[in-house]
């Protein structure tokens, strides 16, 4: 089960009750939406837009040394033929991606970068430096999150929703006529990474899954715990927001102008120094992460609105890549901190199946954020992923000291 819907499910219970009552004695979301652009921010009852979102990147990578370029990649309003929901437009409305490209030197090879759930392109803020003196690093925001465009989210199945994911980034790719990349992934943004590449695996040289999503094992114990829960008054509620695609974000919103503060609460809490010595952030990086975090969260809901199509009540996936492992035709490398929620043995399964190289590695003192919790470790696994990329001699490259091969 994962962890961090308990604490979410703790917050709904205490705030809910406290204040999203309150927004309700407010105008409409829909009348908010038309009038809000005409508000300074300080008098919205949700203080942000997008234009909020893009500063807050902006300063939150003030704190990264290495050049970069941002742009926003116009991917229309869908590939000829689309089905999926998001394509439909009535208006024809073009859609981006925020995308960032940092320096690089020549010849380097292109690495991209997708966040995960609830995330964006920016909680890489503290790879960013050392990545790129080894790799062309481009990061980007998945549709309907971040600073890049949120159309209504109308999917109705997992295949629609998959599609709005890995289409979108499709289209992206050949705007920025992309090819031969390896494709990095966390969390969420690691299941969409094993989707695309198990669709067009023509353009990616390697897959790197950080904690992916989708390769649970989903045993027996796990789903007669869940059926347990379920039956307890708990359970009957958070199986009822699960169902009905309420999400944390919602929380973030009906607080208004008390969101910032929760954030804060969240994001010192989440990123407490548990593993490892020292704190995971300054007080600066802090303050900056918090910031990008409430904008990104608190803007209009879309690409959120994926989660009960993709997952199950208990964070199990309805289309498990461990079902289509054998089908994967690009090399892998899964990476998982020691503490991670994530199941680690589900990939170590998937490897089992699989008919290209694949390996586990194992980050100590890190969970889930294992990038931010243990930047070295994560770091050196990344790099021993790529050796046949950065190495005249990637078979004679010794496993990295004190990662943990699995």
């Amino acid at each position: 089960m994962n962890q961090s819907l308990y604490r979410w499910s703790s917050l709904i219970i205490r705030k809910m009750a406290e204040e999203i009552s309150k927004s309700e004695l407010r105008s409409s979301p829909s009348i908010l939406a038309k009038s809000r652009s005409l508000w300074p921010s300080v008098l919205r009852w949700i203080p942000t837009s997008a234009d909020h979102i893009i500063a807050s990147e902006k300063r939150l990578l003030s704190l990264v040394n290495t050049p970069y370029v941002q742009e926003q990649v116009n991917i229309g309003s869908g590939p000829p033929g689309s089905t999926v929901r998001w394509f439909r437009s009535s208006s024809n409305e073009p859609r981006f991606i925020n995308t960032i490209t940092f320096d690089s030197k020549e010849g380097s090879p292109t690495l991209v970068m997708v966040h995960g759930y609830a995330a964006s392109q920016g909680f890489f803020f503290k790879n960013f430096d050392y990545l790129a003196n080894r790799f062309k690093v481009i990061a980007i925001d998945q549709l309907g999150w971040g600073g890049s465009s949120r159309p209504d989210f109308t999917c109705k199945s997992t295949e629609e929703t998959e599609a709005w994911f890995i289409d979108s980034f499709e289209e992206w790719r050949k705007e920025k006529n992309l090819s031969n990349f390896i494709l990095l992934g966390h969390s969420f943004g690691g299941y969409v990474a094993a989707k695309y590449a198990l669709k067009h695996p023509e353009h990616v040289q390697h897959l790197i899954l950080v904690g992916a999503a989708g390769f649970s094992s989903g045993s027996e114990e796990k789903y007669e715990f869940i059926n347990r829960f379920r039956a307890t008054w708990k359970g009957v509620i958070l199986s009822h927001l699960w169902e009905s695609n309420f999400t944390p974000q919602k929380i973030i919103r009906g607080l208004g102008p008390w969101g910032p503060d929760l954030v804060r609460k969240y994001t010192a809490a989440r990123f407490s120094p548990r593993y490892s010595v020292g704190g995971v952030f300054t007080e600066e990086e802090s303050r900056l992460l918090s910031d990008y975090v409430y904008h990104i969260s608190a803007s209009k809901a879309s690409g959120e609105l994926c989660l009960k199509y993709i997952f199950a009540f208990g964070a199990f996936a309805r289309s498990p890549l461990l079902n289509s492992a054998s089908e994967l035709k690009v090399p892998t490398t899964f990476i998982y901190g020691t503490e991670d929620w994530m199941d680690y043995q589900g990939a170590q399964a998937a490897c089992k199946q699989m008919k290209v190289p694949c390996e586990v590695i194992r980050v100590p003192k890190a969970g889930h954020f294992v990038f931010l919790e243990n930047r070295d470790g994560f770091h050196s696994a990344v790099l021993y992923a790529c050796r046949r990329f950065l190495s005249p001699h990637p078979d004679d490259e010794p496993f990295p000291e004190g990662l943990i091969s699995a």
